[in-house]
């Protein structure tokens, strides 16, 4: 979007000012870092607080349209921060260099285009972006703006996984065609419950928070963390969960990119108002293998075979392996979660029907396994030190854009009911002209900010 159309659409609000569009440029090397928190939620205030423990980093103003949240966070952040309900008028706070946003998933787009026209870099949660078209304006404007812009998949921080895709692309287990990811979490019999529209809270800008979004009336289930279980905000267990697992496929693997995606699945059990599968199965073609993606949000189980003694990502009892991911190649499989990885080696010798294996068959590659744990701090620190060098981040927008792609796609072949051909150098599905029309959502006016 060129500076006059900028003007235009946004003429009246706070963003309209010169001194907001004007910026802050870049930070020296040893300059203290001024943080805005625009989304003051349970996930905001984590990444907020990692962020504050970066050296010479100051989280100096906060934005909620849900006023109990921005005064918790303001009182955290101390008296030197400033609050607010509209996240325009944060943008035109001169002293912010960098903005973290934590909103729910169709504010993300606007806020990041928005920011980076005002100047400032940008860390963004996952999924990048509540639409394809709208992933790839974000990209578009960290471009035009030299911005420094993170996608909050902080798997691309973590050392094990870089371990894994030095493992995986190296050739130690074999030629890989076939990956599996999953997610599991058990919500049933009730889920989110049903509830009655009704007034809105006390504190809470309703129309503000429904944005982008259509227009209906307050309902406490499309509200904070049940979000994402409606498709007018979010894309359920594909983009929350899965956006993670699917960049991390991309990392291990070295691709960026599925061919296809055919998807089945439903709201079979859950008794409760969400709109978005309790099951769901993903198919991607990608050159050379075969990725299927699992969700199900009525068991917790997963995938089976722990380590004595090892963690693991979100268990809850002595077996289950909720979430993950495997590398099935010829030599062994790659077991990997948020924690740590395992590698399992295949025995020598044939597995075929009526095949003999050896008295001592041997392996066919070495046993590793790998600790880990949560990157989210490391991937903020890495965010900070690239606003200060102007160096490309861990999970660039456009890396974080090209991952978020995917659980998008497998959710339009799911709402479709038809199998998706994507074409990755135009970001087009080819002929199918009713999944294209889900590649975007045109906004509610006045809150079409961005185009």
């Amino acid at each position: 979007m060129q500076r006059r159309q900028f003007m235009q659409q946004v003429a009246g609000s706070a963003l309209a000012s010169a001194s907001a569009l004007a910026g802050t440029g870049s930070v020296g090397a040893n300059e203290r870092v001024n943080v805005g928190l625009i989304g003051c939620g349970g996930r905001g205030r984590a990444d907020a607080l990692f962020l504050r423990q970066v050296p010479d980093v100051n989280v100096l103003a906060v934005c909620d349209v849900y006023t109990p949240h921005a005064e918790a966070a303001k009182a955290w952040a101390g008296p030197a921060c400033r609050s607010y309900g509209d996240f325009r008028r944060l943008l035109e706070q001169r002293d912010i260099d960098a903005v973290l946003v934590a909103t729910p998933d169709h504010w993300h787009a606007a806020i990041t285009v928005l920011a980076c026209q005002a100047g400032k870099d940008v860390y963004v949660e996952k999924p990048l972006a509540h639409t394809i078209r709208e992933g790839r304006k974000m990209v578009e404007a960290a471009r035009r703006y030299n911005r420094v812009v993170q996608a909050g998949t902080q798997h691309r921080s973590a050392p094990h996984f870089r371990r894994a895709a030095e493992i995986v692309r190296g050739g130690q287990i074999g030629p890989v065609h076939f990956v599996r990811v999953w997610n599991y979490l058990n919500m049933s019999p009730e889920g989110i419950g049903r509830a009655a529209d009704s007034p809105p809270p006390a504190g809470l800008d309703w129309d503000f928070y429904l944005g982008p979004a259509p227009r209906v009336p307050f309902n406490k289930n499309r509200f904070l963390v049940s979000y994402r279980w409606f498709w007018d905000y979010a894309g359920g267990m594909a983009t929350d969960y899965g956006t993670h697992r699917l960049d991390s496929v991309h990392q291990v693997m070295g691709v960026d990119a599925p061919r296809s995606a055919a998807a089945a699945g439903g709201r079979f059990e859950l008794a409760d108002g969400g709109e978005t599968p309790d099951a769901l199965q993903i198919t991607y073609e990608y050159p050379g293998f075969v990725l299927s993606y699992e969700a199900s949000m009525l068991n917790g189980h997963g995938c089976g075979g722990r380590t004595p003694g090892k963690k693991y990502y979100m268990t809850r009892g002595a077996d289950d392996r909720p979430h993950g991911m495997a590398f099935y190649g010829s030599q062994g499989t790659l077991y990997a979660d948020r924690l740590g990885f395992e590698l399992y080696p295949e025995p020598r010798g044939e597995s075929g029907p009526g095949a003999a294996l050896p008295a001592s068959p041997g392996l066919r590659a070495e046993p590793q396994e790998a600790a880990g744990e949560d990157a989210t701090a490391l991937h903020l620190k890495n965010f900070i030190e690239c606003l200060r060098t102007r160096r490309k981040p861990a999970a660039d927008v456009e890396i974080g854009h090209r991952s978020t792609i995917v659980p998008h796609l497998g959710n339009i072949a799911f709402r479709t009911g038809h199998k998706i051909r994507w074409d990755s150098e135009r970001e087009e599905i080819v002929d199918d002209a009713q999944a294209a029309e889900l590649l975007e959502r045109a906004a509610r006016k006045p809150w079409d900010l961005i185009s």
